[in-house]
């Protein structure tokens, strides 16, 4: 299934996520005419996305912005504003919190994400819109676009693709392209 297109994909269209139909928390993802073996959250998809049920919503969200580990590569080329991470940038994922699903800073109290994780995951990690704009407790929070663990290991909610996929898709993305799993 190893995905070399005839034509490149389409600036700024829709990437598409289908669950694969063997495992629950793998998927095909597809931009164009490319097609990329990914990992999805482990409990599946939902329509009823809950904070940590472990599942990736059903739905179609736009990329927002990204980050990345500037010691780690140089800049990716893409049309996406993108930060560099630093230390002590942190993810809130505590719905009782009023920075829920919120970009922070360390120290930081409530229950939240390290960006600057030492396993890589986010090393290239992009924003998509989900419970971000339009928030809501609960709802789930921090559901990125991100690289992906050896062995296509499920997410906690996310899409996750390889170093190499992710470096491949970057140069057609930019604010507002829609990532839609359905």
């Amino acid at each position: 299934m190893r995905r070399i297109a005839k034509t490149a994909p389409e600036k700024h269209g829709t990437i598409v996520v289908r669950r694969a139909p063997a495992k629950k928390s793998r998927a095909i993802l597809q931009y164009g005419g490319l097609r990329i073996p990914a990992a999805i959250g482990r409990s599946g998809t939902t329509a009823l996305k809950r904070e940590g049920d472990g599942a990736t919503p059903i739905a179609s969200m736009r990329l927002l912005h990204g980050f990345w580990r500037a010691d780690r590569m140089k800049g990716p080329a893409t049309g996406l504003p993108m930060r560099r991470i630093r230390p002590g940038m942190l993810w809130c994922d505590a719905p009782e919190s009023p920075s829920y699903n919120r970009l922070v800073d360390a120290p930081f109290r409530a229950s939240h994400e390290e960006m600057r994780r030492t396993d890589g995951l986010y090393d290239v990690c992009l924003v998509l819109d989900w419970n971000i704009t339009s928030r809501r407790r609960n709802r789930g929070s921090a559901i990125f676009f991100h690289l992906i663990r050896p062995g296509y290991e499920p997410t906690a909610g996310c899409v996750a693709v390889t170093a190499g996929d992710m470096m491949r898709l970057l140069p057609f993305l930019r604010r507002g392209t829609r990532l839609r799993v359905i």
